[in-house]
């Protein structure tokens, strides 16, 4: 099938890629021209482990095409994707500026025949009908009765970090419309990712498919993330009871885990949620059910909860060295999550920030950030490139992101080159009884 991408951040540029791979004939375009070049030469812009692969291949196969004219992905694209970002306004509600501007521009690119445009940007519950007049509005003034279009809501569930796998190996596919022929012709689309054709366990049934009308469609996305980011929210709350009972909060989360209720994923008690997705997502739930007079208050208590877990480490740093004006506090990790190059939301940050307010002054290392030119520019912090330099001189370490090499350091090398021997673990990554055999202060969250 042909396929136009618009928009190629983290889920645009997966989802292009992955479609090409699979045998569609992929268009995928972005208005930086830079980007574009990039993609073109077989390079990805953002770091997903799998993609550079996937991406190689497809051009090989001549299967994907890079382009700047939205016109010419859309006289391409049977099916056209708008992924573009939908970022949060101070108020919480979303910048739907990007979607309404790719939208507007569809509408004065389409061409003779049927299309169906595919919301995969998360967009509040309404979307897909105001996506639908936009549209019109671009057509305004073209008399050809032979432009035909339906708008589906087809919200991504990837995970950064693992986002190619997700593609071919998803829980579920959500694909909402009014419309059978649009609905058709997703199921076509997706025919050899729902039969696990790429998949890593081929036996599995096949993939389950969601097939609703667009505002339950966009509804799940925003239920979905929401409910995971209380989860997160729940569990942190229920660490920092255990640090004052004397539990510890990975036992506990073993042992409710085990419930078939509850499930054991993300129930890693830490420094909080990060990213691009959940705190957005949950603040335009919480605002939409205020534009229809409903005050979510587990909502808001999530959001509430998933603050103050950040300055909870702050707090610990308190406890263990008292005053931080004039200490040295070393960062392990700053990306929000490990496999990733984002830093939206990063917990990080809001470390940068307290502990410079309190006087101290910070350093960090990262196995990507430090290694590329997005380290210059960070205010507040220095970032370092060797984990030697981190730790040199620091009165305490936190580690902030939970990077598989970070299990593997020398920290009795590390140990020695400290002035102070306290490690704040923010997500209860490291073995605690280790660390503290070779001498160092070890606190957890909740344990």
């Amino acid at each position: 099938m042909r396929v136009c991408v618009i928009g190629t951040g983290y889920v645009g540029l997966v989802t292009g890629a992955c479609l090409a791979y699979i045998g569609h004939d992929v268009i995928c375009v972005d208005n930086n021209e830079e980007k574009v070049k990039l993609m073109k030469s077989g390079q990805s812009p953002i770091h997903e482990p799998g993609l550079p692969e996937i991406l190689t291949e497809s051009i090989r196969q001549g299967k994907i095409e890079f382009t700047t004219d939205i016109a010419t992905g859309v006289k391409h694209g049977e099916v056209l994707f708008i992924a573009v970002g939908t970022p949060s306004l101070a108020d919480g509600r979303s910048d739907m500026r990007y979607v309404e501007a790719v939208a507007r521009s569809i509408g004065e690119s389409l061409t003779d025949g049927y299309r169906v445009i595919v919301n995969k940007s998360t967009v509040p519950i309404g979307s897909g009908d105001w996506v639908r007049m936009i549209v019109l509005d671009g057509m305004a003034g073209q008399s050809n009765d032979q432009i035909e279009f339906d708008v589906v809501s087809n919200p991504e569930f990837l995970r950064e970090g693992v986002a190619v796998y997700d593609t071919f190996n998803p829980d579920r596919i959500v694909v909402g419309s009014d419309s059978d022929r649009a609905l058709q012709l997703m199921q076509e689309l997706y025919t050899p990712i729902i039969d696990r054709s790429f998949a890593e366990n081929k036996t599995l049934a096949p993939v389950p498919v969601v097939v609703t009308d667009l505002n339950s469609a966009e509804m799940i996305k925003y239920a979905a993330n929401a409910f995971l980011a209380t989860k997160i929210s729940f569990v942190n709350e229920i660490a920092n009871i255990c640090d004052r009972v004397g539990a510890d909060v990975k036992e506990v989360a073993r042992g409710i885990g085990l419930d078939s209720r509850i499930g054991s994923k993300f129930l890693q008690a830490g420094i909080g949620w990060g990213g691009s997705c959940f705190g957005k997502d949950v603040s335009a739930l919480i605002y939409t059910a205020a534009d229809y007079g409903y005050s979510t208050e587990i909502l808001k208590a999530c959001v509430r909860v998933n603050e103050l877990q950040r300055i909870l480490v702050v707090e610990k740093l308190q406890q263990a060295l008292k005053i931080l004006k004039g200490k040295t506090i070393g960062l392990l990790g700053m990306t929000f999550k490990p496999d990733t190059d984002d830093m939206r939301d990063a917990p990080a940050l809001t470390l940068i920030d307290q502990l410079s307010r309190l006087g101290a002054r910070v350093k960090a290392y990262d196995p990507l950030v430090s290694q590329s030119g997005l380290r210059q520019g960070f205010s507040n912090v220095i970032v370092e490139t060797d984990l030697e330099r981190l730790a040199d001189g620091c009165d305490a370490v936190v580690l902030v992101t939970d990077w598989q090499e970070f299990l593997a350091i020398d920290y009795a090398k590390m140990l020695r080159l400290m002035h102070h021997p306290v490690i704040i673990d923010a997500r209860n990554f490291l073995d605690g009884k280790a660390l503290k055999a070779l001498g160092y202060q070890y606190i957890g969250i909740g344990r």
